[in-house]
């Protein structure tokens, strides 16, 4: 599904230190983020629709952080690695 409480085909996934849970959502083409405890997640990347413009992924299918808090997706469909600064 594509409501803030589901996922449809998550296939990357990150937890911080402080119990946070990342998800690529590949077919929403979205990340999500989970706080520790929380029933409903958060966009914090896409949530444009599947497209290739800056703002949009096309079926991510995993992600990472760098020390520096940067997030990095694989937008696996555009062929392509992109960075986003998370706060």
């Amino acid at each position: 599904g594509s409501a803030l409480t589901q996922l449809y085909y998550p296939n990357g996934s990150f937890v911080d230190t402080l119990g946070t849970l990342y998800v690529a959502d590949q077919e929403n083409h979205r990340v999500m983020r989970w706080t520790q405890g929380a029933t409903q997640g958060t966009v914090i990347v896409d949530g444009n629709g599947r497209g290739a413009g800056a703002n949009q992924l096309n079926r991510p299918d995993a992600l990472s952080f760098d020390r520096h808090g940067n997030l990095y997706v694989a937008d696996h469909y555009n062929d392509r690695v992109q960075r986003f600064s998370i706060e």
